[in-house]
């Protein structure tokens, strides 16, 4: 049932769908460029994100993503947006790269792992921005829209090139989100 090409597949797709919790979009892009220059197989019903047209129009969301981060105060809009979005994005990542699964187990995993991970880190990355927002009064944005968007890129590329190395790389992000749920949370 679970084959190495299967829990591979599920490495690469919780590793991208933790990069969508910095980024929805970039990791997405990564994935359609790596299925487009044949680096990576996607599911039957998924081939059409290697295409040229999804590939154009996540190259202009990425753009737009990335530009909307460094305006002051339009960076917690998007957050409040962007945190529903990157549970989906997460799912479908997962979605995407599982391989040799049936369906029900695949969108089991996907929702759990992928949708659950990206959410997570979403909202960690949400509540940093919302504090920094409030604490330099939107000044201190751009530099974590930054870090958070080479995070996302470096996670991405990692996921697609090495993604044992990603898993372990979610695993400590997670841990640290957990950590920093556990600080800010009333006691």
């Amino acid at each position: 049932m679970f084959t190495t090409e299967t829990i591979i597949s599920i490495f690469l797709g919780i590793g991208l769908a933790a990069s969508v919790g910095f980024r929805v979009f970039l990791p997405l892009l990564v994935l359609s460029l790596a299925s487009y220059f044949g680096m990576w197989e996607l599911n039957e019903s998924w081939h059409w994100l290697g295409g040229l047209p999804a590939l154009i129009i996540l190259a202009v969301a990425v753009i737009a993503e990335i530009f909307a981060y460094y305006i002051p105060w339009v960076d917690n809009l998007l957050d409040s947006i962007a945190l529903p979005l990157a549970g989906i994005a997460g799912t479908l990542a997962v979605v995407s790269t599982m391989a040799g699964l049936d369906p029900a187990m695949t969108w089991t995993i996907a929702l759990i792992a992928g949708g659950g991970t990206a959410t997570a880190i979403k909202g960690a990355s949400s509540a940093t921005r919302l504090t920094s927002s409030v604490t330099t009064a939107g000044l201190g944005n751009p530099i974590i829209s930054t870090i958070e968007t080479v995070i996302s890129l470096i996670m991405s590329a990692i996921s697609i090139f090495l993604p044992v190395l990603g898993i372990v790389l979610v695993i400590v992000i997670l841990l640290v989100v957990f950590r920093f749920y556990r600080r800010i949370r009333p006691k």
